[in-house]
């Protein structure tokens, strides 16, 4: 059924929203992951972020990636008072296991237009070497 464009996605976004105000991260970190022979290709989009507002950890085998998006707070701008804002402003992350085979020299990242990519190699698959010990027996 087509909707007019009024309605967004959902007919009842505005009737049915979550419990305390819409989710101000909703459209924010939105991230697609590939996997492909070279490794994981991460795409995360952070719009209204600066790449220095953009920090990337990784503790323990799991890479973080943090983003602060700094947007005026004040409820009157120069040209008057805001009756809506849904633009987020505030700080968010998301963590994903990346295994701890994976060092920081090997993810390559890169910023551009407000989309973060990031390729993250896949760990070598290494065989098990099998540690045999004998116990020694006399006679």
């Amino acid at each position: 059924m087509l909707m007019p464009s009024i309605f967004g996605e959902n007919l009842l976004d505005d009737f049915f929203d979550y419990p305390f105000g819409r989710s101000s991260t909703f459209d924010m970190m939105n991230t697609d992951i590939k996997d492909t022979d070279a490794g994981y290709e991460i795409t995360m989009n952070m719009p209204g972020v600066k790449k220095e507002d953009v920090k990337a950890e990784l503790k323990d085998g799991y890479l973080t990636i943090r983003a602060t998006a700094n947007t005026s707070k004040d409820e009157k701008g120069s040209d008057g008072r805001y009756i809506r804002r849904e633009r987020y402003s505030g700080s968010c992350s998301r963590s994903f296991y990346v295994g701890d085979a994976v060092t920081e020299e090997d993810i390559k990242a890169k910023f551009e237009d407000g989309t973060l990519k990031m390729l993250v190699p896949k760990a070598e698959n290494r065989p098990a070497v099998e540690d045999k010990k004998y116990i020694p027996i006399e006679g």
